[in-house]
């Protein structure tokens, strides 16, 4: 995503929406920001596939909640534009968010 650069009479406003859009753009362009919210996934000891509906092969991966502390989750295989494959060390419930 980008910011539109904005076309102006006033110079002063010109220069100065060009030089946001220098400062966003790079920032509005991290693959983190391009991403899906997946909640409550319940997670069973061992590999858990889920759709990550990206549309796209993801880049990464964050966990943003989950229920049970002791529930350690790694990534197994090579990312995709489908799934993304988990190895859970036990059971509990989490969110992710995918990138």
């Amino acid at each position: 995503m980008q910011l539109p650069l904005q076309q102006t009479n006033l110079r002063d406003l010109s220069l100065l929406s060009t030089k946001w859009k220098s400062i966003l753009d790079p920032i509005l362009s991290l693959p983190i920001l391009d991403g899906n919210q997946i909640n409550d996934i319940v997670a069973k000891v061992g590999l858990l596939v889920i759709d990550h509906k990206l549309g796209r092969k993801q880049q990464g991966w964050i966990v943003t909640d989950q229920t049970n502390s002791g529930l350690n989750l790694f990534r197994r295989g090579d990312f995709n534009s489908l799934t993304l494959t988990l190895d859970c060390s036990s059971t509990g419930t989490f969110s992710i968010w995918v990138y």
